[in-house]
């Protein structure tokens, strides 16, 4: 067979990769991030099971390193692909890391005096990092890199510290980006997804209050290895919480923003709740929904659950404002649905379940391989072989052909590779 391209390292490019390195194929795993891994890598937990994000993931992120017919591309961009089905040439600009990451053993003393302090992305925000860091505990490949636009290094060098701490000797502040040409016969695009920014959203207080945070940030609060060490927090007074309000529908259903249902939010605030009473078991959890999506295996069972076991009260209400009162807590100002009055409720943290976007790779792909994109932006596909897109040996899965939990994705994964593996070799057959 011949070689196939999968653009997008998260969950569903690991999965679609793996497939298809099982089978034979030669694969070439594309990452535009520092690392595989994706935003499974930033959750706590999955549903219903409530199983560890990180146990699933990792041994897939291992496994892909370590496959003799895998080749992964981090830091990596697909700039242009020519050609057609069968026979495409990929033109990938490789970014330097400005660090050997084959020799490179993550040891962290290039991190221990580099003087700089930035917000650390992969934590949302919520800790700092280094000019010279590695994103996560269990990234691969297990390197660090440095960031040239963070670093004081440069021409000259004004700082040069990581490079006299190395022990390895494997930073290099001279090293260039490379241009590499891939040969393959399918490609597998798998960029995943973004959440809507809710600052736009004024009357929810984001970034105005404190204590008005994203399902991502809650995400990184609850986990053992986020900034807080597990430990779920106010960010205002680091005290935890006891009253906790879920807004969903944050840039959904709307007419200004998307109109579509992001579809996992449901559930995802469900698991939250559930986890924040698993953390602090005195702590109220309510959901604020406008309806609820549970249409997966186990989903309903898992929402009666959460009412049942964990207190989790679900209240079918818009909340129109949120105040701060003279104490720091938050208020909610809502209509509820069944009785239609104006109702108020004080709470200590808030969490928005913020809509699934289309991230910036679906549109830069989509021009540099001539697929069209639906109406919401996400990749087009065909209705009778939903991971077909617009370009013949062209496949797409996860959440950049539309909204989709991890289940989903890694079906859909394995449905691209298929189809993909079956195309190249079909025309290998020819």
């Amino acid at each position: 067979m011949k070689d196939v391209l999968v653009i997008g390292g998260g969950i569903a490019g690991i999965q679609a990769a793996l497939d298809l390195a099982e089978i034979g194929a030669r694969v070439h795993l594309v990452e535009k991030s520092p690392s595989i891994g994706g935003r499974m890598a930033q959750l706590d937990k999955t549903f219903p099971t409530n199983d560890c994000s990180t146990c699933i993931l990792s041994p897939k992120m291992v496994d892909c390193a370590r496959h003799p017919n895998i080749t992964i591309y981090t830091m990596s961009e697909v700039q242009k692909v020519r050609g057609e089905a069968g026979d495409f040439t990929a033109r990938v600009l490789k970014k330097t890391r400005y660090v050997d990451e084959r020799a490179c053993t993550a040891c962290g003393d290039c991190a221990e005096v580099c003087p700089v302090v930035k917000r650390d992305e992969f934590q949302m925000g919520l800790s700092t990092r280094r000019a010279i860091y590695i994103p996560f505990a269990q990234a691969i490949p297990q390197a660090y890199l440095r960031n040239r636009e963070d670093c004081l290094g440069g021409d000259p060098i004004a700082c040069g510290r990581c490079i006299e701490a190395c022990q390895k000797q494997c930073i290099d502040f001279d090293m260039q980006d490379e241009v590499i040409e891939l040969s393959v016969g399918a490609i597998v695009i798998a960029v995943g997804m973004e959440t809507f920014d809710p600052v736009a959203l004024t009357e929810y207080g984001y970034t105005r209050y404190e204590n008005v945070i994203t399902g991502l940030e809650f995400e990184r609060l609850i986990c053992a290895s986020g900034p807080s060490g597990g430990r779920l927090i106010r960010l205002t007074d680091r005290e935890e919480p006891k009253v906790i309000g879920f807004i969903q529908c944050v840039g959904s259903r709307s007419l200004k923003y998307q109109r579509f249902c992001s579809s996992v939010c449901c559930m995802h605030a469900t698991k939250e709740a559930v986890l924040a009473r698993e953390h602090i078991p005195d702590v109220q959890s309510h959901i604020f929904y406008t309806d609820l999506r549970a249409s997966g295996k186990g989903f309903r069972e898992y929402i009666n659950r959460a009412q049942r076991e964990y207190g989790v009260e679900y209240i079918r209400s818009r909340v129109a404002q949120i105040e701060e009162d003279e104490d720091g807590r938050l208020v909610f100002h809502y209509e509820d649905a069944e009785t239609s009055r104006p109702q108020q409720m004080k709470v200590d943290l808030a969490v928005l379940a913020t809509s699934i976007i289309p991230g910036p790779g679906v549109a830069a792909l989509s021009e540099v391989l001539d697929l069209e994109l639906d109406e919401y932006g996400f990749f087009r596909t065909n209705p009778f072989s939903p991971t077909d897109t617009t370009r013949e040996g062209v496949f797409t899965c996860g959440g950049c052909r539309g909204p989709s939990d991890i289940p989903q994705s890694v079906a859909q994964a394995s449905g691209a590779a298929a189809r993909a593996a079956q195309y190249v070799m079909e025309m290998e057959g020819m």
